[in-house]
């Protein structure tokens, strides 16, 4: 029984320590002792009744209601973790889903599935460590990849040059533009027309960077940028 429960601190020790590694909301300890309790669960469901169930001729022996019920009960802890932030994004998923795993990985070595439970815990590890980095990079690649680009400009025959090359520095692809006339003048009265691009990024793209350099071009006097055209 020590060795499982020091088994089972290992293996969430180090699905621990790798969500502490990156700041996530649960990290080593909670992991740990997840994994801990969840073992813990598992040895008093599968050892901590025998006697009182052999000795009573009415009684069922069920090893796995007690452990039943961390599946249920670790939801609720889960749930704490899961925020939804200000742009309407939520976070916590991956780190819940790992609360719940890793009660898992403590109620199989409580029962004596070591392999099982050493192989999810390195699966586990992997996937934080590797898919996370692959993820970022994807959704990094297709949030950058259709931009609507507006441009409120003087005179379009002069600033066409520059913006383009623009745009060609950072590896943005048009695909389609359209001139509009605003209704509001200038300060001097001129009417100022509004160039709307559809682009597509063929590799990441540093927006900010992009914005500054379309601010640079004289006679550029206001860029907005949309998502997802």
């Amino acid at each position: 029984m020590l060795l499982r429960l020091a088994l089972s601190a290992l293996l969430g020790g180090l699905i621990g320590w790798e969500r502490e590694r990156r700041n996530k909301q649960a990290g080593l300890k909670t992991n740990l002792l997840v994994a801990v309790g969840s073992t813990l669960i598992m040895l008093t469901s599968i050892y901590g009744f025998d006697n009182l169930l052999l000795n009573h001729p009415n009684a069922r022996f069920d090893p796995a209601r007690l452990a039943a019920q961390v599946v249920n009960g670790i939801g609720f802890l889960g749930a704490g973790v899961i925020m939804r932030r200000s742009d309407n994004i939520i976070s916590g998923l991956t780190t819940a889903a790992t609360l719940w795993t890793v009660s898992a990985i403590g109620l199989a070595v409580g029962s004596g599935f070591y392999l099982p439970a050493f192989i999810t815990a390195l699966l586990m590890l992997l996937s934080n460590l590797l898919l996370g980095k692959v993820e970022t990079r994807f959704r990094s690649s297709k949030r950058a990849a259709n931009l609507k680009v507006s441009l409120l400009v003087q005179s379009p025959s002069s600033e066409l040059e520059p913006i383009h090359a623009i745009f060609d520095e950072f590896g943005m692809k048009i695909r389609d533009m359209r001139l509009t006339r605003e209704q509001d003048g200038g300060e001097d009265g001129d009417h100022r027309m509004m160039l709307a691009y559809d682009v597509h990024a063929s590799n990441d793209v540093t927006i900010h960077e992009m914005v500054r350099s379309l601010w640079t071009v004289k006679g550029v006097a206001d860029v907005r940028i949309h998502w997802g055209v």
